[in-house]
C-alpha cells in the first residue's frame, strides 16, 4: 500500500463505507485517508476489500494539501485509537453500525465510547473506520460562505431596521397631524 501514498485512490468498490481521496499514510494494519468531505479517514486493513488507483484521472478530488498538514500517525491501529482519547470521533462512517462519540478507553479488544447518554461497547475487529472530521480548504469555503450569509443577514435586518424606525416615524407624523 505504501506504493499509493500520495495518489487519489478509490478504498473498496463500493457500498456505504467506499471513500475516495488522497492516501497519506499506510502501515501494517491502517491506513490513512485524506477525504474531500469528511477529512481524515483511517482504515482498519481487515477490512480493505480492495484499492482502485486512479490511472485515467476520473476519481475528482479538489483539495490543496498543504505541505505542512498534520493527521495522527501511530505503529498499529490501537495505539491511533489510544492518540484518539477523549476526541470527538465517528466510527463506521457509511455504515448501519455507524456511531459517534468520545473515546475514553481502549484495550486489545473494546474501545468505550460516550454518546450523551450511552455508553457504547465496540469491539476492536468490528472498527472498519474512524475519523476525527478534520477539513482542510472545504471548512474555510463554508466559513466564508457562513460570513457572506451573516453579512447579508446583517443588511437585510438592517433595512428591517431603517424600514421599522421610518414606520415609526410617519405613525408619529400621523399622530402630530391629528
Amino acid at each position: 500500500m505504501k506504493y499509493f501514498i500520495g495518489k487519489v485512490i478509490r478504498v473498496n468498490r463500493g457500498g456505504p463505507e467506499s471513500r475516495i481521496g488522497k492516501l497519506m499514510d499506510a502501515c501494517d494494519d491502517h491506513i490513512a485517508l485524506l477525504t474531500e468531505d469528511e477529512g481524515v479517514v483511517y482504515y482498519n486493513s481487515k477490512h480493505i476489500k480492495s484499492l482502485t488507483d486512479n490511472v485515467k484521472g476520473e476519481m475528482k478530488f479538489n483539495i490543496e494539501v498543504p505541505i505542512d498538514f498534520e493527521f495522527k500517525k501511530a505503529d498499529n491501529f490501537q495505539d491511533l485509537l489510544e492518540s484518539l482519547k477523549l476526541k470527538w470521533v465517528k466510527i463506521n462512517r457509511g455504515g448501519p453500525e455507524k456511531v459517534e462519540g468520545v473515546i475514553t478507553e481502549v484495550n486489545k479488544d473494546f474501545v468505550l465510547l460516550i454518546n450523551n447518554q450511552e455508553i457504547v461497547r465496540l469491539s476492536m475487529f468490528h472498527i472498519k473506520n474512524i475519523s476525527i472530521g478534520v477539513k482542510i480548504e472545504k471548512a474555510e469555503k463554508e466559513k466564508s460562505d457562513n460570513q457572506a450569509s451573516d453579512k447579508a443577514g446583517n443588511q437585510s435586518s438592517n433595512q428591517s431596521k431603517i424600514a421599522e424606525s421610518e414606520k415609526q416615524q410617519s405613525l408619529q407624523k400621523v399622530k402630530i397631524k391629528r
